[in-house]
């Protein structure tokens, strides 16, 4: 019996001998979702499956995912998912969504304490690659109001300061607020991402205007034809791609979808079968597609070559022990067009 996400595999081999697809990384994936657990709308509809799930991914070329963590519960179990595999790992933090969480613990020092000693842990295991996910969203104020997003958002800025990490970050219809915010502490942490992006070219503009930032584009970022021209002026050299599963798929009526080429067999919850995609539920694999929409929309043939650059961009920020003096140099015969 072959393993979930197998046959795909075969399938693919059999029908277009290419050669192995180029390297590419998943920066964010929500593993804690219940989705990866079966549950809908809390329905019980199938088994869990991150194996299966994990196992397309590794076969569509995907070798490092990063499982994000949006609350304090969440980031533990983000770094219990991530020491399940040694091509995971995760981020540490809390969703400017969730920030109301430091108050509501009765003591919110003693929260930031927690959060360091998961980071610190983590980072021990080799594992935790990030503070975040940390940020604001004026969007689903419902959630947590302004004041309490910016007061705890600066506050995470303290934790990549101490543990030195990186900053995996959100900003949802906020841009004059967040890159203040960020402004006043780019001294404290050495690089970040922006992922999710869905902001107007004056938004795109203020943060590659901070050396030290990246841009991570996914579906949600691909649905109009405005956000696809925003998407025209952000250099390749500045950018990262993810999934943001299982949210933020590529759909039908999406802008991007034209761009789209890799498919893959897909099924209704209900009629699960772990050889195939969940239809709705995005999944790592599914990166390959936001790849094909951006070399599509910035009219790049090399598609490897944008995939090189990509990937090159995600170990810069989070896995820098890996960058070797000739990553560099093995960039020369990529995209010139970005």
């Amino acid at each position: 019996m072959l393993l979930p996400g197998l046959t795909l595999l075969l399938l693919l081999s059999s029908s277009s001998p290419s050669p192995a697809p180029p390297r590419r990384a998943d920066i964010a994936v929500n593993f804690t979702d219940g989705m990866f657990r079966g549950i809908y709308h809390g329905k019980q509809c199938h088994a869990a499956d991150i194996p299966a799930v994990l196992a397309r991914a590794w076969a569509a070329g995907v070798d490092r995912i990063i499982v994000t963590g949006g609350s304090l519960k969440e980031s533990r179990e983000a770094l219990e998912i991530a020491e399940t595999d040694g091509r995971l790992f995760c981020t540490v933090g809390v969703h400017p969504t969730r920030c109301g969480e430091f108050e509501e613990s009765g003591d919110p020092e003693g929260h930031f304490q927690a959060l360091l000693a998961l980071a610190k842990e983590g980072i021990a295991k080799g594992k935790v690659v990030a503070v975040g996910e940390c940020g604001l969203d004026y969007d689903r104020l419902h959630f947590c109001p302004s004041d309490v997003q910016k007061k705890y958002f600066k506050k995470q800025f303290e934790l990549a300061e101490a543990v030195k990490l990186p900053m995996f970050l959100h900003m949802r219809a906020a841009g004059e607020d967040f890159c203040e915010i960020v402004s006043e502490n780019l001294y404290r942490f050495p690089g970040g991402v922006t992922h999710s992006f869905t902001g107007s070219a004056e938004d795109r503009d203020k943060l590659l205007s901070f050396e030290k930032m990246f841009i991570g584009i996914n579906g949600c970022s691909l649905k109009t034809s405005e956000n696809l021209e925003v998407l025209q002026g952000i250099p390749a050299e500045r950018m990262m791609i993810e999934t943001d599963s299982p949210y933020c798929d590529i759909k039908n009526t999406h802008a991007g979808i034209k761009f789209v080429k890799s498919v893959w067999p897909s099924k209704k919850k209900e009629k699960y079968e772990p050889d195939s995609t969940v239809k709705g539920r995005n999944e790592p694999c599914l990166v390959r597609q936001v790849l094909e929409v951006v070399a599509g929309c910035k009219g790049i043939a090399d598609i490897e070559g944008l995939s090189k650059t990509l990937y090159h961009n995600t170990c810069k920020l989070f896995f820098p022990q890996d960058l070797d003096a000739s990553a560099d140099a093995q960039l020369e015969s990529g995209i010139q067009n970005s």
